[in-house]
């Protein structure tokens, strides 16, 4: 026992002795991998050397990067190292440029828009969790976003998060801090001439989203639904059942698609609720039963079944290959938030995809003969 207690205390001092902010550039690095674009806005301050950190600012910088994809990847799996990257093995950064306008971010979805033909000019906007830093939060985002073989830009909002294990309540000040840059990051977003946008958020970050979203509705009614044309997507949320709901009840209309993604066996979550002194450890994101939420225009899709691989069980829909298989095989990602057909489900996932509703959720069932071949 004593043993397994000093191996736990140097485990938590070699994590506190890594530098999770540091952000290697390696050009050649899209030699080796796949390249692939993530736009990026930031409240974090930016320290002297250069990396961005916890500390808050008030301006709302953006970027572009490159983030490249090992020739080794496999579906749901995310390497990386924070110093000296290996582009053969690791997600590695290419480049990092700034964006100074948006007028100049206007002009590089519409370059990427050319590029890859797509029709509409549509941008997906990824907001991180608790216990993220700056280079994480982009290699994660690309990693999502390829896996599914997402259409359109991406772009992800990095919050001040303390990216420590411990820096739980650091990260709950900060979330509330970056509301506004998250609004800002929209209203930008729209302003370079997105046609649709997706908010999609994990863990933390969906508190933060609803914070958002409820402020903006405030103070101009129904801009959530008119804005986000796209739709929402929670993934994980940790989040109080009751503050949902209050926060649900100031929107003047919920954007469309809305969808909550969960799992009964989300550990990170429960920790969360008993934290809280729930003695269930119950949070949205890993909620029993949802039949309290179905006066709300929402859906709450179950992957439990998925949790068997993933490498993350509060994470599971980034990380559970048999889960991407699923997602990447229904062959119309393009429409996962489409204007005008509000299911989700419809649209993601192959007519042949077992889904169950029990308890006023969608039990998405994993289909082992057709993962196996």
């Amino acid at each position: 026992m004593k043993r397994t207690v000093l191996a736990f205390c140097a485990a938590i001092v070699l994590a506190a002795c890594a530098d999770r902010d540091l952000m290697p550039i390696v050009p050649n690095a899209v030699s080796i991998g796949t390249p692939f674009t993530v736009f990026a806005t930031t409240t974090r301050e930016e320290e002297p050397d250069g990396t961005l950190g916890f500390g808050r600012s008030d301006q709302l910088r953006m970027m572009e990067m490159t983030v490249t994809i090992p020739p080794s990847h496999s579906p749901g799996e995310l390497s990386y190292r924070h110093k000296n990257p290996d582009p053969h093995k690791n997600f590695t950064i290419a480049e990092n440029v700034s964006v100074a306008s948006v007028a100049d971010l206007r002009q590089r979805f519409l370059r990427e828009q050319r590029e890859n033909n797509w029709p509409l000019r549509e941008v997906t906007i990824f907001v991180h969790g608790y216990n993220s830093t700056h280079p994480e939060t982009a290699y994660r985002a690309a990693q999502m976003a390829y896996d599914v073989d997402l259409p359109g830009s991406l772009v992800m909002y990095s919050w001040p998060s303390r990216g420590r294990a411990f820096g739980y309540a650091y990260d709950l000040d900060s979330m509330l801090f970056a509301r506004d840059g998250l609004e800002e990051t929209i209203r930008r977003v729209k302003a370079a001439g997105a046609q649709r946008i997706i908010l999609v958020a994990h863990s933390m970050g969906t508190a933060l989203a609803m914070e958002m979203l409820r402020q903006a509705d405030m103070r101009r009614p129904g801009w959530a639904a008119r804005t986000l044309n796209g739709g929402v997507m929670l993934i994980s949320p940790d989040l109080d059942v009751d503050l949902f709901e209050s926060q649900m009840a100031d929107l003047k209309v919920v954007p469309q698609p809305f969808a909550l993604m969960v799992s009964e066996k989300d550990r990170i979550l429960n920790i969360s609720g008993r934290l809280r002194g729930t003695s269930q450890g119950e949070r949205l994101g890993n909620i029993k039963s949802a039949d309290r939420l179905q006066s709300w225009p929402i859906e709450v899709i179950d992957l439990t079944a998925f949790n068997a691989d993933a490498a993350s069980g509060h994470f599971v829909a980034a990380t559970s290959p048999s889960l991407l298989a699923v997602l990447k095989s229904a062959g119309d990602i393009s429409r996962v938030f489409g204007p005008v057909d509000p299911s989700l489900l419809e649209q993601i996932l192959p007519q042949s995809q077992t889904v169950v509703s029990e308890h006023g959720k969608l039990m998405v069932e994993r289909q082992r003969r057709r993962e196996a071949r």
